[in-house]
């Protein structure tokens, strides 16, 4: 993407309290449709909201760790507008007064970091939730809706549109996601807890993308929207204002609607709450509670450890794997304990798109596979093959080992294979005699090839050049 494309983003997070932001009903629990749900929830008249004390600190924190101006008071505004989700047709937010505005977010991009301004932080009310039946948002039979969402907490992170492609957007909302798990006010392994609304815009008029949920479906949804703007613009069209959805089933975006300005929504001061004072003491006392975060314990993993910077970045972004890590080298080496994190778990853990929480690893099963590995149990790479059974699967190292056959094969075993494979590339053999290494690399790669991974690849490279020469 050219630099002529500019990105905001408006993420949503649930925030992970026991009741709802204005009433007592439960934040979670059963899901039998609109039985979570109470008069004020489903705004009937007369209901008269309370606000939740613990969603305000939650959005406290977060807006001390983005680094916001808190202000000395905050309120809350009615937002109107008409939608079968919204049975108020309000929606009860923050306008005037947030609980935060002007911070930042610095992000690693290729080596170098990239500061993404944050425009304001917010508290709100989710809206319900809608089932669309015999179709997509576009193209339903008809609608049902569902209560039992209305009313659930959220925080509202809005950026300034500094973010310049859909890859660099997608590394934001992690980034933004590892603050909030560090922080531990939303469940990051909940489904539609973390959603966002993108605006884009190739130097014209900007679109707005509803509702995309997750980090891939943002890029996805922004790669789209970005080239539809473009291909528009070849053929000489104007790129309208509008509210549009992603449809993650065919990779597009849909119009919605002529996109509104903040003048049609209304805003007004919302009579039933009071403005809230937020007191220093208060501000400072949960600033205290906010823990070292993701680029605070890069930092200090670079500084007191000595890791490379890469590595630093890859541990310290997930808070279980960060503890891991702080566990591990109570007993081992910072370089072999980082190596195996960032390396071969983190590896798996990608393969199979889940944080370290998700799995079925813990700090004893992989302290187990490094002793295993130090013993000479299993060679590296058979280790590997042991994590992807231990990631999805509660099972120890050992018995892993033993019911896959990953043992280390015996140094007779391995000799035997050397001299098969010197027997069938004798070709490879010659070329590694007359000066060229790669060949060797080759010869190497066969043993282990033929050892099904079982051989230690330092064995076999001191055997290959030791019969080679005889």
């Amino acid at each position: 993407m050219t630099n002529d494309v500019r990105i905001g983003l408006e993420t949503h997070l649930q925030l992970m309290t026991k009741s709802k932001l204005f009433c007592g009903c439960p934040n979670r629990g059963v899901e039998e449709p609109n039985t979570r749900t109470c008069p004020t929830c489903l705004g009937m008249p007369g209901a008269r909201p309370q606000v939740n004390k613990r969603a305000i600190e939650m959005g406290i924190k977060i807006a001390k760790a983005l680094g916001c101006k808190i202000p000395k008071e905050m309120n809350f505004s009615r937002k109107t507008y008409f939608y079968p989700d919204m049975p108020k047709n309000f929606q009860t937010t923050q306008f005037s007064l947030p609980i935060g505005t002007n911070g930042q977010i610095k992000m690693e991009l290729g080596g170098e970091e990239k500061t993404v301004r944050i425009k304001r932080v917010h508290l709100e009310e989710d809206p319900g939730k809608l089932k669309h039946v015999g179709g997509g948002i576009t193209s339903a039979d008809y609608v049902l809706v569902d209560y039992n969402r209305s009313g659930t907490p959220l925080c509202e992170v809005v950026t300034e549109p500094d973010l310049s492609s859909p890859n660099e957007a997608r590394i934001f909302l992690r980034k933004l996601s590892d603050i909030f798990e560090y922080l531990k006010v939303y469940d990051s392994t909940g489904e539609g807890t973390i959603r966002s609304d993108a605006n884009v815009s190739t130097w014209s008029e900007r679109t707005e993308v509803k509702n995309i949920t997750g980090f891939k479906d943002i890029e996805k949804a922004l790669i789209y929207e970005i080239r539809r703007q473009k291909n528009l613009k070849k053929r000489g069209k104007e790129v309208i204002r509008e509210t549009r959805t992603y449809d993650d089933s065919t990779g597009t975006t849909k119009s919605l609607r002529t996109k509104e300005k903040e003048a049609d929504y209304g805003y007004i001061f919302d009579p039933d709450l009071t403005r809230i004072e937020l007191h220093t003491d208060w501000i400072e006392k949960l600033a205290k509670d906010i823990p070292e975060l993701p680029h605070e314990k890069k930092r200090r993993y670079v500084e007191e450890y000595g890791v490379s910077r890469e590595v630093a970045v890859t541990i310290s972004s997930d808070f279980e794997l960060a503890k891991t890590f702080e566990k591990l080298i109570d007993d081992l080496d910072v370089e072999r304990a980082s190596s195996m994190l960032a390396g071969p778990v983190k590896k798996v853990l990608n393969y199979n798109d889940m944080r370290f929480k998700e799995s079925k690893l813990t700090t004893e099963k992989i302290k187990k596979l490094l002793d295993m590995i130090d013993e000479g149990q299993v060679t590296e790479r058979n280790a590997e093959m042991i994590l992807r059974v231990v990631a999805t699967e509660n099972k120890d190292p050992e018995r892993v080992k033993e019911d896959k056959g990953f043992g280390k094969v015996t140094e007779n075993k391995t000799k035997e294979i050397v001299e098969r494979v010197l027997e069938e590339n004798k070709d490879a053999a010659e070329d590694y005699i007359k000066g060229k290494d790669e060949a060797l690399n080759h010869l190497v790669g066969q043993v282990m090839k033929g050892s099904g991974g079982s051989a230690d690849p330092r064995e076999a490279r001191k055997l290959l050049k030791d019969m080679i020469k005889d």
